[in-house]
């Protein structure tokens, strides 16, 4: 029985991990606007940063939600293949197709692959047991990261040992996402979802932890607790598209009531809406400090170590001596600091070497402060909440990228030069910081004020516990 139980974790894992390596391992990745911008397609820096990349920004956004609730309602595996779809799509598109048109339409298509990266991360909690969940994610996270870094490596040493075309580069990551493409149809087919497929006898899991959370426990609402001890409980039923809304928004509500899960969830939306205009936007500065066409080029390399780093970074959470629950947004302010100085560093400077390694730190520095946020938030929530709460933050930090997109880089908005975005981006950092400073030492304060006041009224405690001496002395 224990055997077969560790049989239907392992293949829908194993195949998972197979699609989340393929589907990563992108060797043109780093070098993509070299590539726009070199000869295979002959595109203006203009074109590249104010025209084609703000698309992909806007169809994820567009696309996060209806994605989000598909692939709720066709249990995951439909989803997965149209994200694998969408991806040979992408690199064909990249390989054949010419003019801006064409490359803006590629950025939507890989807009659609991006936001399905949902079905990729939830698909497994619909076939293994909740017991098995910690393990599972682990195995199907590292394994993405380690397709990145090994595609950016693999491609900075075919670009620079072998001196291949950046073309040949871009086969190579279509024969990646087509070996992607056949894993997903061999999945066992979900039985159940979050929110519109429920199992019979579906009771909500919590995640266990070993350690203590800084965040309460957000309580499940009072409608959808006597929805679940009711009748319908106890039968699979499928709930209709209002319903589920309704209990979105409930739950939503409920949620962000938390104070401590409404802080990390800010710091979330604000950081990663900065960290995806810095990955975005980072090969477009590089190449303006360091034209791939008069000097060799090693963003490869750059990628690889700051996916490496960042993963390093990540595992170091756990180790970390720090009282999250006191110290928590202090240590934002400090770090987001740190993360608005690199982005200063890498518009001001304008020397490759000191641009690449405060990349690298940069993203270090977004990695393990993501994974502490990530564990913050995801300890006080059940299943089903973890998947409503991220999915707000994202769509969050992808509203707040659109708008920072058509207002500073888009040619409809202000349609800045790479420098001065970055130097924008800097600043946005610095805010962030400051946000998180003020919100830090409020809580300080609050802190030592409370301490003080219940040292002050302790001796009024114990006087009035114990009996006057005079009425003390009638007794005797």
């Amino acid at each position: 029985m224990r055997r077969e139980s560790n049989m239907s974790v392992l293949y829908p894992t194993l195949l998972l991990c197979v699609y989340g390596f393929f589907s990563n391992l992108r060797p043109s990745e780093p070098f993509l606007t070299a590539y726009l911008m070199g000869p295979d397609k002959n595109l203006t820096e203009t074109q590249v940063v104010n025209e084609i990349y703000p698309i992909w920004t806007y169809s994820y956004l567009v696309l996060l939600f209806p994605i989000f609730l598909a692939t709720d309602y066709l249990c995951y595996k439909p989803v997965l293949i149209l994200q694998a779809t969408s991806l040979i799509v992408t690199h064909v598109m990249l390989l054949k197709a010419q003019g801006l048109l064409a490359m803006q339409l590629l950025e939507f298509f890989f807009g659609l692959a991006t936001a399905s990266d949902v079905a990729y991360f939830s698909y497994i909690y619909s076939v293994v047991e909740p017991a098995h969940y910690q393990r599972v994610t682990g195995y199907c996270r590292s394994i993405t990261l380690f397709g990145l870094a090994a595609g950016s490596l693999i491609g900075q040493l075919l670009f620079s040992v072998a001196k291949i075309q950046l073309r040949h580069l871009v086969i190579i990551s279509l024969t990646s996402a087509s070996v992607a493409f056949v894993a997903p149809w061999f999945l066992p087919t979900a039985k159940k979802s979050l929110f519109f497929h429920k199992s019979p006898g579906a009771v909500e899991e919590r995640p266990r932890s070993n350690s203590t959370t800084m965040l309460e426990k957000v309580p499940l609402n009072t409608q959808e607790a006597s929805t679940k001890s009711g009748p319908s409980g106890n039968r699979g039923d499928s709930r209709g598209l209002v319903d589920v809304l309704r209990m979105l928004f409930d739950d939503f509500l409920q949620c962000y009531r938390c104070r401590p899960l409404l802080a990390w969830s800010l710091w979330w939306a604000l950081a990663t809406c900065g960290h995806f205009q810095i990955v975005n936007y980072a090969q477009a500065l590089w190449e303006n400090i360091r034209p791939s066409h008069d000097f060799e080029i090693y963003n490869g390399y750059v990628e690889t170590l700051s996916m490496l780093l960042g993963a390093l970074a990540a595992l170091l959470v756990g180790y970390l001596p720090v009282c999250w629950a006191l110290w928590g947004e202090l240590v934002l302010c400090v770090l987001s600091l740190l993360m608005a100085v690199c982005v200063f560093v890498m518009d001001m400077v304008r020397n490759i070497w000191m641009c690449y390694a405060s990349y690298i730190l940069f993203r270090a520095t977004y990695m393990l402060l993501i994974t502490v946020a990530t564990y913050q938030i995801a300890a006080s929530l059940n299943m089903q909440r973890y998947a409503l709460v991220f999915g707000v933050n994202t769509f969050m930090a992808l509203l707040l990228q659109s708008l920072l997109t058509v207002v500073v880089v888009d040619s409809a908005g202000l349609g800045l030069d790479v420098f001065t975005q970055f130097f924008i981006y800097g600043g946005y950092f610095a805010v962030i910081s400051l946000i998180f400073l003020i919100a830090g030492l409020y809580k300080v304060a609050s802190r030592r004020r409370s301490k003080q006041e219940v040292l002050a009224n302790s001796p009024a405690e114990t006087e009035s516990d114990s009996p006057p001496i005079s009425a003390a002395a009638d007794s005797a």
